[in-house]
């Protein structure tokens, strides 16, 4: 392809890195937007999220004694935290690629990740919403960190659906960029085209040319008559 062949957002002949114009993308602000919002549930849950009530020695969730709900909530947002800082890796790290086919598993994995973790915090808000509601006793528990897992696990979707968005406009584009620049020449139907001629031998007539007939000479040496030689 020529050097100024595009694909999936970026130049294929491995354009350099640009940190300002990388920190200043729409997909880089909500990337780390989302990076923050993880850090807050699973930092909330971890720090306020368990409390022992007077007669019980053992800590259990805030969330209505349901355990199950913050060890989803905490392995979801760690798992998102990871995965943001990889997919900035990623995205700053793409450009440099020159292979098209490399850049379309990146594109690809971010837009299957993203897709997957936006319906599992859609899971995650309804299930703490769903779990707070049911929480009678609330006495010693912190309700701001309560209200913060709600909240940034709703923020969340909002950001890994826009994430999911940028994933799939950048796979969309790169794939028409590859087919457009792999598409053949259109062809030009204002130029004058010739049928081919062919020759034809149905007419015999004077301008054909014909051989005559064979004659053998019985004489080589072009003489009348041949002696032979006397010795």
């Amino acid at each position: 392809m020529e050097s100024s062949s595009v694909a999936y957002g970026a130049s294929l002949a491995g354009a350099g890195f640009d940190l300002i114009k990388f920190i200043k993308q729409p997909q880089t602000i909500i990337r780390l937007l989302s990076w923050v919002f993880a850090i807050v549930v699973f930092a909330s849950i971890t720090a306020e999220g368990y409390v022992n009530g007077a007669n019980d020695a053992q800590t259990k969730c805030v969330f209505n004694g349901n355990d199950g709900a913050c060890h989803y909530a905490v392995g979801i947002g760690i798992i998102a935290f990871l995965a943001c800082v990889a997919f900035l890796l990623a995205d700053a790290y793409l450009p440099l690629m020159s292979n098209a086919q490399e850049r379309k598993y990146v594109v690809m994995a971010d837009l299957g990740f993203s897709g997957s973790w936006t319906f599992l915090w859609f899971v995650c808000f309804c299930l703490m919403a769903d779990q707070w509601s049911k929480t009678h006793n609330t006495s010693g528990i912190p309700t701001d960190g309560v209200h913060a897992v709600i909240a940034f696990s709703f923020f969340s979707i909002a950001s890994w659906g826009a994430l999911t968005y940028f994933a799939l406009v950048r796979f969309r584009q790169g794939i028409a960029d590859v087919t457009h620049n792999y598409a053949d020449p259109p062809i030009d139907h204002t130029s004058p085209y010739a049928p081919p001629t062919y020759p034809s031998f149905q007419d015999a007539g004077s301008d054909v040319y014909q051989q005559p007939p064979f004659i053998p000479n019985p004489d080589p040496s072009g003489q009348s008559s041949y002696q032979p030689p006397v010795y």
